[in-house]
């Protein structure tokens, strides 16, 4: 097995996050009345957000109105404005620390490196603009939730990184990222590497109960993992 293309998620793996969206998805809910606790929207990350904010309402919304789609898009809507928002303004928006030196090594041994995200596009792209990975062709791609048919937990993100890089065995594939619904995607591609970075939303307990082939503390380790894939 020879690794070709390292799929990563951003925020809480490669983008520095303090909770950031678990509280800007928190403050989109309450504008509509609907209390939700960081644990709550924890649950939920890594996931396309429309499918997580349906979860969250039918969880915790006690009210007369009906869950369906025109509400839903109505709280997304408030969600991506105040993360396009967050990504464009806020001081703290930075990468995790290495993201950028491990993207430089992974392409000097000449492998393919694509973000995938819960997120969609409009949310994306004021994120990586600000982070200046494309610009410094650090990154041979990015694939977001509101791009492929199904989001995680559903395989479509990397078959879509794998289009992209021309990469055809999914077996020289690895998935990096910190939630549940990664390892999940992982795992549903069948990739070669599945690993868990703990720097996120999910603890290594979390993560480990996802059967990931390896769990990692910082992103750096993952270059050992690939030393020893050699």
């Amino acid at each position: 097995m020879a690794i070709e293309l390292v799929v990563f998620d951003l925020a809480g793996t490669t983008v520095s996050d303090n909770k950031d969206v678990h509280r800007v998805l928190q403050n989109a809910l309450a504008q509509y009345d609907v209390s939700i606790s960081i644990e709550d929207a924890n649950l939920v990350m890594g996931i396309p957000k429309p499918v997580a904010i349906r979860m969250l309402l039918e969880q915790r919304y006690t009210g007369p109105r009906a869950i369906d789609t025109a509400w839903i898009d109505e709280i997304h809507t408030v969600f991506v404005e105040n993360m396009i928002r967050f990504y464009r303004e806020d001081a703290g928006v930075s990468e995790m620390p290495g993201a950028s030196e491990v993207f430089r090594m992974l392409k000097e041994r000449k492998l393919k490196v694509v973000v995938d995200t819960g997120f969609d596009r409009q949310i994306t792209d004021p994120l990586l603009d600000r982070l200046g990975w494309q610009r410094n062709n650090l990154i041979d791609g990015s694939v977001t939730s509101d791009e492929v048919s199904n989001g995680r937990p559903h395989p479509d993100m990397i078959f879509r990184a794998m289009e992209l890089t021309g990469v055809t065995d999914v077996g020289n594939v690895a998935k990096v990222g910190d939630t549940a619904s990664d390892m999940q995607e992982g795992r549903s591609a069948a990739c070669a590497l599945v690993i868990g970075v703990t720097t996120g939303a999910f603890s290594e307990s979390a993560l480990k109960a996802e059967n990931p082939t390896h769990i990692i503390h910082n992103l750096r380790e993952l270059l050992q993992i690939l030393d020893g894939q050699a």
